[in-house]
C-alpha cells in the first residue's frame, strides 16, 4: 500500500479568462501531463494543495487521482503564484513512471557551524541554492546537506562534488561548480574629520619665526 500523500482532482472544463471565478471560489487550476498522454485540463482544492506544499518538500510524489479514479504518481514541475499576494494560482504536475530516472532540481541546506562565520565576522554565501541531481523518483532526496564546520576561514569553499549523495543519486550539475563559501566582512574606511571655517572669519596663520632676538623697541646710548 502506498504511503505517498494523496491529492484528489477534477477534470478541468473551464479556460481561458474564466478560470477566476474559479480561483475565487477556492479551485486551483491545474494541468498533468508526462509521458506521451495529452495534458489534463484539472482544478483541485487550493486549501488541500497548500497544506500538501506545507507538510511535504518540493519532490514529494504524490497520489493524484482524477475524477475518483486510479491514483498515479505525480511530482509538482512548476507553481505559478500571484505576483502580489504570493499564492498559487497555477500548477503543473507531471506524471512519472517509476521505473524511469528523471532530473530534478534539489535545495541545498547547510548543516554544522562555520568558524569563519561565527568568530570571524564572515558571511556564509549560497553560490547554489539548488543543484540538478538525476535519480529514479522514489530515490529522489528532498534536501542536498552542505556540511559548512569545515569552513574555517574565508578561503574555504565547498563544491557541489562535495555534497553527499543518498544512494541512485547521480549529479547533474558540474561537480566543479562552487556551492558555498564564506566572504569576509567588508571593512569600511572612515573619512577624516574636516575643520569648516565660518563665513566672515579672517583666516588665521601660523606666526614666522622671528629673526635674531631685537625686541619691538630700540634702545640708543647717549652720549654725552
Amino acid at each position: 500500500m502506498s504511503t505517498r500523500p494523496e491529492l484528489a482532482a477534477n477534470t478541468r472544463v473551464v479556460q481561458g479568462k474564466a478560470v477566476a471565478g474559479l480561483r475565487r471560489e477556492g479551485i486551483l487550476p491545474a494541468v498533468v501531463y508526462g509521458h506521451g498522454i495529452p495534458s489534463e485540463s484539472l482544478q483541485i482544492d487550493a486549501r488541500a494543495f497548500d497544506d500538501l506544499r506545507r507538510h511535504h518538500g518540493r519532490n514529494a510524489l504524490i497520489d493524484l487521482s482524477v475524477d475518483g479514479g486510479r491514483a498515479r504518481p505525480v511530482l509538482v514541475h512548476s507553481v505559478q503564484e500571484h505576483p502580489l499576494k504570493r499564492r498559487p494560482i497555477h500548477v503543473d504536475l507531471y506524471l512519472v513512471k517509476m521505473t524511469e530516472e528523471i532530473t530534478v532540481e534539489v535545495p541545498v541546506v547547510t548543516v554544522g557551524i562555520s568558524h569563519a562565520v561565527e568568530k570571524m565576522g564572515g558571511n556564509l554565501l549560497h553560490v547554489l541554492a539548488t543543484v540538478k541531481v538525476r535519480a529514479l523518483p522514489g530515490d529522489l532526496p528532498q534536501t542536498l546537506e552542505a556540511d559548512i564546520s569545515g569552513l574555517t576561514d574565508f578561503d574555504g569553499v565547498i563544491h557541489v562534488g562535495d555534497l553527499p549523495l543518498p544512494a541512485g543519486v547521480h549529479l547533474v550539475t558540474d561537480p566543479t561548480e562552487m556551492a558555498l563559501r564564506v566572504q569576509a566582512p567588508r571593512v569600511e574606511e572612515v573619512a577624516a574629520p574636516t575643520v569648516e571655517v565660518a563665513e566672515g572669519a579672517p583666516a588665521v596663520e601660523a606666526p614666522e619665526a622671528a629673526e635674531g632676538s631685537s625686541s619691538g623697541s630700540s634702545s640708543g646710548s647717549s652720549e654725552g
